[in-house]
């Protein structure tokens, strides 16, 4: 079986893997702050390291003290991770559709979902390719809200000349071995504001307070650390973060393979008139995470089986948020027509670095093949 998405390790990451288990620190050492800035030239923002994309998220909204009767804007194709830490602090999710060929959340839709209760917009980069930031800016700022951009696919990618990471108020990022590069498990948090990102990493380090300046309690020794507002243990190790390091020297080589990859099903897809093929805007330069292409409703089901019996590990991204049964007291479905219809047509090809010619042949046949036998 031909995986869907798959890591790539290579001996240098192993011999840094094994450099730090060798050294005086596991958990957080020094490795954590050099992956920190290594990010930081890379997304263009000052950032933290996390163990996982949801815990970022959960410190993006930590950050911006999301709280109960606050709404938080989303679209309704992302995974539910977007949605489910902020439902934790006790906000009320609102979603907005997509546009049809990028499957990004849609300015338009957001505009028209603004409250006086709206606190955040969360920007979805689906399959890698970035949402509208310059006008999902420009909405947040005129309400005065703040602008989150979840980057669980994009690293990497560039917007109008800018990397992500540097345009949101808040850029949360996922290193799982599927994504553009890998920690094992892992994530981040990057912020243009220094405030947002202390709150962020003051929560993600249990709400622990260090700095004697800012102590409460100003009568003990030199041991002392306090608590001012609860946090959670979401620290990434200097075990994975000497892998990110590692990971991040070769993400140029990472992307110039995945654009390779993309180049290649496209172009052995563009007279296939019964595949809609994904599309990269003008100005933009996309890390591709995901190759999702659409095909006919009533025959993608056949289509998916198909391939995964010529072992071509097709996966689908994703089931709408608003259709997953715990939004289902909000009756939503039938609602957001242009998410639920890419979904019912989308199917995510293999994508990865370490895929071969000969594999990339083979998914392209297969999916022709598998499209002929529906007539």
């Amino acid at each position: 079986m031909i995986p869907y998405g798959r890591h790539s390790i290579n001996e240098n990451d192993i011999a840094a893997v094994v450099a730090a288990l060798k050294s005086d620190w596991l958990t957080t050492g020094p490795l954590v702050e050099e992956f920190e800035s290594a990010l930081e030239k890379v997304v263009g923002a000052p950032c933290i390291s996390v163990n996982s994309g949801t815990s970022a998220l959960h410190c993006a909204y930590a950050a911006i003290g999301l709280g109960a009767g606050d709404e938080v804007i989303t679209p309704p194709i992302t995974f539910i991770a977007t949605q489910a830490t902020a439902a934790f602090f006790g906000a009320t999710i609102v979603f907005a559709d997509v546009q049809p060929d990028t499957a990004n959340i849609d300015p338009q839709a957001v505009e028209a979902a603004i409250t006086s209760r709206t606190k955040a917009i969360v920007a979805v980069d689906y399959a890698g390719h970035p949402a509208d930031l310059d006008e999902l800016r420009a909405i947040a700022d005129r309400h005065g809200i703040y602008l989150i951009e979840d980057a669980a696919h994009s690293i990497g990618s560039i917007y109008k000349g800018r990397p992500v990471g540097s345009i949101a108020d808040i850029t949360t990022f996922s290193f799982f071995p599927t994504k553009n590069l890998t920690t094992g498990e892992g994530g981040a948090v990057a912020s243009i504001h220094p405030e947002l990102l202390e709150r962020a990493k003051r929560f993600s380090r249990q709400g622990l307070v260090r700095n004697p300046s800012e102590f409460k309690i100003t009568d003990q020794g030199q041991w002392h650390q306090e608590v001012h507002e609860f946090g959670l243990n979401y620290r990434l190790p200097d075990v994975l973060c000497a892998l990110g390091i590692s990971q991040l020297r070769r993400l140029d080589e990472f992307k110039l393979k995945r654009s390779n990859v993309f180049d290649l099903y496209s172009e052995a897809f563009l007279e296939e008139k019964a595949i809609v093929l994904p599309k990269e805007r003008p100005n933009i330069i996309p890390m591709w995470h995901l190759y999702p292409i659409q095909v006919n409703a009533a025959n993608r089901r056949q289509i998916f089986d198909e391939l995964r019996r010529a072992n071509v590990g097709v996966q689908v991204n994703y089931l709408p948020v608003h259709m997953q049964p715990v939004f289902n007291s909000m009756n939503l479905e039938g609602q957001f027509p242009a998410s639920e219809k890419f979904y019912e047509r989308e199917i995510s090809l293999p994508m990865s670095t370490t895929l071969t010619t000969s594999d990339i042949e083979h998914i392209t046949s297969s999916v022709k093949d598998a499209i002929s036998k529906c007539g």
